[in-house]
C-alpha cells in the first residue's frame, strides 16, 4: 500500500497531511508550495486572451470548483481563468502534474517577510488538487481551514516503523546507534551511552519505566487517541456528525446555525456505521482481487501454451514445406514470418494484459491494505473525514473489475491451416487458409424449453471462437429413437419446432458451417414434450354464472342456459397463401407451395419451404383480427394484426394464382371476415382437444 501513503506532489511519505475538499490528501508544506495568487483585477476574458501556448500547458480547472458550497464551508468558488495558470506545470516524482509557486510582482517585493520566517499565504490564494485538478480560493484561514488527516498520518507512521530494520537512538548527534531502551514517560528511544548521559537512573528519573524498543513501539501504537477539535472553533471538540455535509461538527457549529437545520448523529454511531460499510465494501473488492490472482495464473499458463502451440505449429509447417521443397523454398520464409508474427502478436496481447492486470491488482491490494489500516484507527472524527471517500474509491475500484476485465483477450490456438493440395503451378499463390471449420456450438440450456408439443432451442458459438460462421443446421430425431433429420437451416441462433408428438422424448443437436465445411455437432439435448396440453379454466374470462372448484380444474353452472368458459392456454396457428397442390397434412409453410405467417400469443415469423425468418415480438389474443394483403401490382405479401402491419414485407416476387390458406388445430376457431355490418374476422379458443389438424 506504499503508493497510498505518498504525497502526489513530493512523492515522499505524507508529512502533516491535510484533506482537500475533493477528498484527496497533500502534505501541508507541499500545499504551500503549489499555492497560486489570483488577483481580483484580472477578468476571465482578459486572462484567456493574454494566455499563450494554450496547448503546451495544463491550466487550473477553475470551472470545476470546490465540492463544498460557500454557505456551508466558507470556501468560495472562482468561475474563470486567472493569470497564474499561464505558468507551465511541473511533474512530481510520481508523475502527477503540479504548479510551482507564483513569483511575487516587483511592486509587491516590500511585502515579503524576512528571510527565514514562515512565508504568509498571499491574499486571494488559489490551490489546485494535483490529482483531480479541482481548484478553490482559500478564505481568511488559509490552509488552516483544511482538516488534518490524522488517520493517514498514523498509518504512515506505523508503516514506516514496521519497515524500519531497527529502532535508532533519538539523541545521537551523528550516525545514530541502535536503541536499547525506551522511556515510557519521556517517549524517547535511547542507546546505552545516551541513556547514561541524558537519563541517569537517579532523582526523579529513577521512577521512569524503561522498556525494550519493540515493546515501546507497541505502547506508542496503543497510546490513547488525541481528542479532535473543530477547524472553525479550535477550542471545541468534535462531538457530532452532520449527515448532509458529511463532516464532523462541534456543538458551537450547531449553535451558530450553520448546521442547525441539518440532520446530525452521534459521532461514535456514525464511526461504527462507516467502519461497517467500509468493511462490507472491502469484502467485494477482496473477491475481485482473488479472481484477479487466479486470472493472472490463467494468463501465465496461456503464455506457456502459446509458446508450445507456436513451436508445434512451426514444426508442422516446416514438415509440409519440406514435402514440397523444390517449389516452396521461396515461400517458406514468408510463411514462417507470418506464423511468427501471429505468435508474437498473441504473446504481446497476453503479456500486455498480464502487465495491465498486475498493475491494477497491485493498486487494488494497496488500497485494501490501506483501508484495513484505516479501519484499525480509533479516532472517530479522523476516520469519518476520509471514510466516505474511501468507500467511494473501494466501490469504484471494484467496478473497474467489471465484466470482461478478467477474460483473456486472446486464445492460445493458432487458427491457421496450410493447404498443401494445389498443383505445383499454383504454388506461388500458396497462403494460409484463414478459416477453419466452425467449432461445435454451445446449447444455451437456460433458454431451451418445451411447451405442450413445441420445443424451443437456443445456441451460441464458444466464447473465444473467432472462426466465421455462415449458418447452422438443427437436427431432431423422430421422438422414438429414430434417425436424426434436419428441421432448420439458417443464420438464426434460436428456433422453435412445432407439431411434435405429445408425451415423446426428442433428441436434438446443432452444428455450424462455413466455406471450409461443416463443424462438429454440439452436445445432444434430450427434451420431453407434454403428456397433454395442460390448462385450467380461466375465471377472468368466464360468464358470471360459472362456478369454479378443485383449483379451477372443475366447473359447473347455476343457470339453465348455456354458458361459455375458456381455458387459460392459447394455441398456435398459421395464415397465408398457397398453391392448389400444397401439402394438406403439415403446417402451412413447411413446403415450397405455401407462404405463411406463424403467430401465437407471444410472437410471429414468416414461413416458406420449412424456413422461418423475421421473428417479431407480439402476437394475437382472443378477438384479434388477422389480415393477409397480397399486392399483385408490386408482387408482395404483407400480414397485419388488428390493422397494424406485423413485421416487414413478408415475401416478394409473387406471381401466378394463389389460394387463401389457414392451418390450425382443433383448439382454434377462425371466422372469415365480411364487409358491411358484420364484425371483422376474429379468433376464439376452444381448448377441449389436444390433437392438431390443418385447414
Amino acid at each position: 500500500m506504499e503508493e497510498e501513503l505518498k504525497c502526489p506532489v513530493c512523492g515522499s511519505f505524507y508529512r502533516e497531511p491535510i484533506i482537500l475538499p475533493c477528498s484527496h490528501n497533500i502534505c501541508l508544506a507541499c500545499a504551500r508550495n503549489i499555492l497560486v495568487q489570483t488577483p481580483d483585477a484580472e477578468s476571465p476574458q482578459s486572462s484567456r486572451a493574454s494566455g499563450s501556448g494554450v496547448s503546451d500547458y495544463d491550466y487550473l480547472d477553475l470551472d470545476k470548483m470546490s465540492l463544498y458550497s460557500e454557505a456551508d464551508s466558507g470556501y468560495g468558488s472562482y468561475g474563470g481563468f486567472v493569470s497564474a495558470p499561464t505558468t507551465p506545470c511541473q511533474k512530481s516524482p510520481n508523475g502527477v502534474r503540479v504548479f510551482p509557486p507564483t513569483v511575487p510582482q516587483p511592486q509587491q517585493q516590500h511585502l515579503l517577510p524576512h528571510p527565514g520566517s514562515l512565508t504568509p499565504i498571499p491574499r486571494n490564494s488559489c490551490i489546485t488538487c494535483p490529482q483531480c485538478h479541482r481548484s478553490l480560493i482559500l478564505d481568511d484561514r488559509g490552509l488552516r481551514g483544511f482538516p488534518k488527516n490524522r488517520v493517514l498520518e498514523g498509518v504512515v507512521d506505523r508503516y514506516q516503523q514496521s519497515k524500519a530494520a531497527a529502532l535508532k537512538c533519538q539523541l545521537c548527534e551523528k550516525s545514530p546507534k541502535e536503541a536499547t531502551v525506551m522511556c515510557e514517560q519521556c517517549d524517547v528511544f535511547y542507546c546505552d551511552p545516551c541513556r547514561l548521559r541524558c537519563h541517569p537512573p537517579r532523582g526523579p528519573l529513577a521512577k521512569h519505566r524503561l522498556v525494550p524498543p519493540a515493546q515501546g513501539r507497541i505502547s506508542r501504537r496503543a497510546s490513547p487517541r488525541k481528542i479532535s477539535t473543530c477547524t472553525e472553533h479550535e477550542l471545541e471538540n468534535l462531538s457530532m456528525y452532520c449527515v448532509q455535509c458529511k463532516m464532523p461538527v462541534c456543538y458551537q457549529c450547531l449553535e451558530e446555525g450553520k448546521h442547525g437545520t441539518h440532520e446530525v448523529k452521534a459521532l461514535g454511531a456514525m464511526w461504527k456505521l462507516h467502519k461497517g460499510q467500509l468493511s462490507q465494501a472491502l469484502n467485494g473488492l477482496s473477491d475481485r482481487a482473488t479472481e484477479a490472482k487466479e486470472f493472472l495464473v490463467q494468463l501465465k499458463n496461456m503464455v506457456q501454451h502459446i509458446q508450445e502451440n507456436g513451436v508445434e505449429f512451426e514444426a508442422c509447417l516446416v514438415a509440409q514445406c519440406d514435402a514440397l521443397i523444390d517449389a516452396l523454398n521461396r515461400r517458406k520464409a514468408q510463411l514462417l514470418s507470418q506464423v511468427n508474427k501471429e505468435h508474437e502478436h498473441k504473446l504481446k496481447v497476453v503479456r500486455d494484459q498480464i502487465s495491465h492486470c498486475t498493475v491494477k491488482l497491485r493498486q487494488t491490494t494497496g488500497l485494501m491494505e490501506y483501508c484495513l489500516e484505516v479501519i484499525k484507527e480509533n479516532d472517530p472524527s479522523g476516520f469519518l473525514q476520509i471514510s466516505d471517500a474511501l468507500i467511494r474509491r473501494v466501490h469504484m475500484t471494484e467496478s473497474q473489475w467489471g465484466k470482461g476485465t478478467l477474460t483473456p483477450r486472446m486464445t492460445s490456438d493458432f487458427d491457421l491451416t496450410l493447404d498443401s493440395g494445389p498443383l505445383l503451378q499454383t504454388i506461388h499463390q500458396l497462403d494460409f487458409v484463414q478459416m477453419k471449420v466452425p467449432a461445435a456450438p454451445m446449447l444455451q440450456l437456460e433458454e431451451c424449453c418445451t411447451q405442450n408439443n413445441s420445443a424451443t432451442l437456443s445456441w451460441k458459438q464458444p466464447p473465444l471462437s473467432t472462426i466465421a460462421v455462415d449458418g447452422y443446421i438443427l437436427e431432431l430425431d423422430d421422438g422414438n429413437g429414430g434417425p436424426f433429420r434436419e428441421v432448420y437451416v439458417g443464420t438464426e441462433t434460436i428456433c422453435t419446432v412445432d407439431g411434435l408428438h405429445f408425451n415423446s422424448t426428442y433428441k436434438s443437436r446443432v452444428k455450424a458451417f462455413n466455406a471450409s465445411g461443416v463443424g462438429q455437432y454440439s452436445k445432444t439435448l434430450i427434451m420431453q414434450t407434454s403428456e397433454i396440453a395442460w390448462f385450467t379454466f380461466d375465471p377472468a374470462s368466464a360468464h358470471p354464472d360459472i362456478i369454479f372448484s378443485n383449483d379451477n380444474l372443475t366447473v359447473s353452472c347455476n343457470s339453465y342456459d348455456d354458458r361459455v368458459v375458456l381455458g387459460n392456454t392459447a394455441f398456435s396457428r398459421a395464415f397465408g397463401i398457397a398453391r392448389s397442390d400444397v401439402l394438406k397434412d403439415v403446417m402451412l409453410g413447411k413446403d415450397d407451395k405455401a407462404w405463411a405467417m406463424y403467430v401465437d400469443n407471444n410472437r410471429s415469423w414468416f414461413m416458406h419451404n420449412n424456413s422461418h425468418t423475421n421473428r417479431t415480438d407480439g402476437g394475437i389474443t382472443k378477438g384479434a383480427t388477422i389480415g393477409v394483403l397480397l399486392d399483385f401490382t408490386r408482387g408482395i405479401l404483407i400480414f397485419l394484426v388488428n390493422d397494424e402491419q406485423q413485421g416487414p414485407v413478408a415475401f416478394e416476387g409473387l406471381e401466378g394464382a394463389y389460394y387463401p390458406a389457414i392451418s390450425l388445430n382443433r383448439n382454434v376457431q377462425v371466422s372469415r371476415g365480411t364487409t358491411g355490418q358484420h364484425p371483422p374476422p376474429a379468433l376464439t379458443n376452444d381448448n377441449q382437444h389436444e390433437e392438431e389438424t390443418s385447414a
